[in-house]
């Protein structure tokens, strides 16, 4: 899939043959590029169902996108370092699982002078204006459930700040904890996948 992950889309059994149609159990496993170590899930059976205006039905399990989570989990890929010229919406799309749903962001230049506005105490402690370096982790495996007509995401990470020193040293100034539940619906729109998202909590 990328430099991150690999799918398994092997036959799981041969094809049924219908007079009308030909269904293809195919597995749908994803996994940790080259580790291929069976993922703590168990794939339960689902039907699509019966419809005939349409020449070719796609139905995704809610194991594959258990498998995704935590094979992009295990292989690190929610662990991201914005330094610099921070893209805003790489911090949005990491609190509410929005890799996959590509948006327009604006670019701007953060300090500690921002934070420090926000938070008295890390204003005492930063009185000079400094770059500053965020690290982003996921504590937990996001947890993806699919409901009648969206899907919904859970994910704990935390939020490391550091100030950036003049001789390029890193000062940590504070970390938080995040957890973010969100929904997010799938809709086809001038003929491109779009997804709208709305935060729970």
């Amino acid at each position: 899939i990328d430099d991150f992950t690999e799918v398994d889309y092997s036959l799981n059994s041969l094809p049924v043959v219908f007079q009308p149609f030909i269904d293809l159990n195919l597995k749908g496993t994803v996994y940790p590029a080259g580790n291929y170590t069976g993922p703590p899930y168990a794939a339960a059976p689902f039907t699509i169902p019966d419809q005939s205006d349409s020449m070719l039905y796609l139905a995704f399990s809610e194991y594959f996108f258990q498998t995704s989570s935590f094979a992009y989990y295990s292989a690190g890929a929610f662990n991201i370092t914005i330094a610099e010229e921070v893209k805003s919406g790489k911090l949005i799309c990491f609190l509410t699982f929005f890799f996959f749903f590509p948006q327009t962001c604006s670019y701007f230049n953060i300090s500690s002078e921002i934070f420090g506005s926000i938070i008295p105490e890390v204003a005492k402690y930063s009185v000079t204006p400094y770059p500053v370096m965020l690290k982003l982790m996921a504590t937990e495996v996001p947890i993806i459930s699919l409901e009648q007509d969206s899907f919904t995401a859970e994910i704990q990470g935390s939020m490391e700040v550091f100030a950036v020193l003049p001789d390029s040293a890193t000062q940590s100034l504070f970390t938080m904890n995040i957890a973010a539940n969100t929904s997010i619906a799938l809709n086809i729109f001038d003929q491109k996948l779009m997804g709208s998202l709305c935060l729970n909590r």
